[in-house]
């Protein structure tokens, strides 16, 4: 194997256990096996990055490590015959940026199965600015047509609406016909949300219930939660009957308290989406859509480029709650 150089955004961990991060030069040989060695052009900083960044064990076990859920860029080597040198491919997900070495790095070497071919309609950078999250909002909204939740039903409710998935999910159910109310605790985004496509713009204070009443008034169709914690206990207590809650982060909170009447008197339905293990046929479908019919047209608004050497401030900005929209790690191109 050659010793090709490359850089690397490198999290390591001493003695003491304390964690540290800097820019350090790598070989292909220090890379994980696997099938398909790609030149990485973009990736992508999310929440989960920040926390396997600062040595959450929950997220990564193993250091050193290289962070990064989100890699987009074109093959250079392949074991497996689907895939061809020179071919622009997208890998989020599955233990990318875990515990296997990920995307803020020049370099990845990863599974056939991780691997997505660029969809038609896309470009590199375009698939890093939607990447995990808008992957993950896509499958949000997949839920809500799968279980009959159209535009004329009413209002779909999104939390946490300034991030990530948020702002994703706001531009695509726009794009959809459907009316969004999006949730913030920043006010002074409220433009960018409407500019997003959201209907209405509430604060965080109105789906934070904590009356202890089991049902409050309905209010909205459907719902795209990606906070969870008492906001998605309240998402649910105030949906319409026959509504549908998707749930898909947990930021505020990994607890749910609430009680079975939202389920068996309004027939209200919660929704799990996990983005990391979907497979197959599926993953690449979403891809498509997104690329396709779903492709907000306002990705640039919720866009900001960094380079490697930017990302610790970033990290402790998303971490804080402060980041707005995407942040995209640029590596090449």
């Amino acid at each position: 194997m050659t010793k090709e150089t490359f850089k690397a955004f490198l999290v390591t961990q001493t003695e003491s256990g304390q964690f540290h991060t800097g820019i350090a030069e790598k070989t292909w040989d220090d890379l994980p096996a696997g099938d398909v060695l790609i030149r990485v052009h973009y990736s992508s900083l999310n929440y989960k990055d920040a926390l396997s960044a600062t040595g959450n064990p929950g997220v990564t076990k193993k250091f050193p490590h290289v962070p990064g859920i989100d890699a987009a860029g074109t093959v250079v080597t392949s074991a497996a015959p689907q895939f061809q040198e020179n071919q622009e491919v997208i890998v989020t997900g599955f233990d990318l940026g875990m515990n296997t070495w990920g995307g803020f790095a020049e370099y990845i070497r990863v599974p056939a199965e991780w691997v997505v071919p660029l969809p038609q309609g896309l470009t590199l950078r375009e698939s890093m600015i939607l990447g995990t999250a808008g992957f993950t909002a896509g499958l949000c909204t997949e839920a809500l047509e799968q279980n009959s939740i159209t535009p004329a039903e009413g209002d779909i409710l999104v939390t946490g609406a300034t991030g990530g998935v948020g702002s994703i999910a706001v531009s695509l159910l726009a794009k959809l016909g459907y009316s969004v109310v999006a949730v913030t605790g920043k006010q002074s985004q409220n433009s960018y949300l409407i500019s997003l496509g959201a209907s209405s713009v509430i604060s965080r204070e109105e789906v934070d219930d904590k009356s202890g009443k089991p049902l409050l008034k309905e209010c909205w169709a459907g719902a795209v939660d990606t906070v969870g914690g008492n906001i998605l206990a309240t998402a649910v207590k105030r949906a319409k009957y026959s509504g549908c809650v998707v749930a898909c982060g947990l930021v505020s909170g990994a607890d749910l308290v609430t009680t079975v009447y939202p389920f068996i008197l309004r027939g209200v339905r919660l929704i799990g989406i996990d983005s990391a293990k979907c497979w197959g046929s599926k993953r690449l479908a979403i891809w498509e859509k997104l690329a396709r019919d779903w492709k907000p047209a306002n990705l640039e608004k919720m866009v900001t480029v960094i380079t490697l050497e930017e990302l610790p401030e970033k990290i402790d900005a998303i971490l804080k709650g402060e980041t707005v929209g995407r942040v995209l790690v640029a590596l090449a191109g």
